[in-house]
């Protein structure tokens, strides 16, 4: 069941895209962006809203002795700088594109004001949105503090089910279609590629999971 990014199979690029209301159309451009271009950087002003129509982007920071802090991989459909909803006037983070073809439509905060004013569906898709996103960064955060390599792989993967996950109807096994690469997970996990090959073999050899290019497939549930 998707309750996170997607709201219950809903993309929030459908939604929220401007160029969707008659009224926004005229005026409303896409940009693209190639692999390691950034969208925004910390500091910078917090005046825009972004939805992905296609590519990958990810969200972090760095820490006082320069190391960077991955906090989330985005995809297609998904929205990011939604502090401006809030009235947060500067960045925090960094938005770079991990992709040579991503599209981004971006969405002044005062045109995002004005459709969540106008449709009472969206304001609350959008306040539901930013209300899980912070308890899913929150509970990333301590697992990254707390938790060993193999605890935070397995939480990774129960986010997974919720987000990309089906029950299959001949084994009942959890079956996870999505859109990372592995590289992508070993960041999002804070470990390296090889620890985090170590470890999915670790768990197939278990039969905990069993996986190939394209899914995922969870064989016991994650507790």
């Amino acid at each position: 069941m998707n309750t996170y990014w997607y709201f219950e199979n809903t993309n929030l690029f459908k939604i929220l895209c401007p160029h969707k209301y008659p009224a926004y159309k005229k005026d409303h451009t896409f940009n693209n962006y190639k692999k390691s271009d950034y969208i925004y950087f910390e500091e910078d002003a917090a005046n825009k809203i972004y939805l992905i129509d296609n590519g990958k982007v990810k969200i972090g920071y760095y820490t006082e002795d320069g190391k960077e802090v991955i906090k989330a991989i985005l995809t297609k459909g998904e929205m990011f700088g939604e502090k401006a909803i809030l009235g947060v006037e500067k960045r925090n983070e960094f938005a770079q594109s991990i992709d040579n073809s991503t599209l981004i439509c971006p969405v002044s905060k005062d045109t995002m004001y004005s459709l969540m004013r106008d449709n009472a569906s969206i304001s609350f898709k959008v306040y539901k949105f930013i209300g899980i996103r912070i308890k899913r960064l929150e509970r990333r955060l301590q697992l990254l503090l707390f938790k060993d390599t193999k605890t935070r792989l397995l939480e990774f993967f129960d986010e997974l089910c919720e987000d990309y996950g089906y029950e299959c109807d001949k084994t009942g096994d959890n079956i996870i279609k999505h859109p990372y690469t592995q590289k992508d997970i070993a960041t999002l996990i804070g470990t390296s590629r090889p620890t985090l090959n170590t470890l999915m073999n670790e768990l197939k050899q278990e039969s905990i999971i069993d996986f190939n290019r394209k899914e995922l497939r969870i064989l016991k549930k994650i507790a």
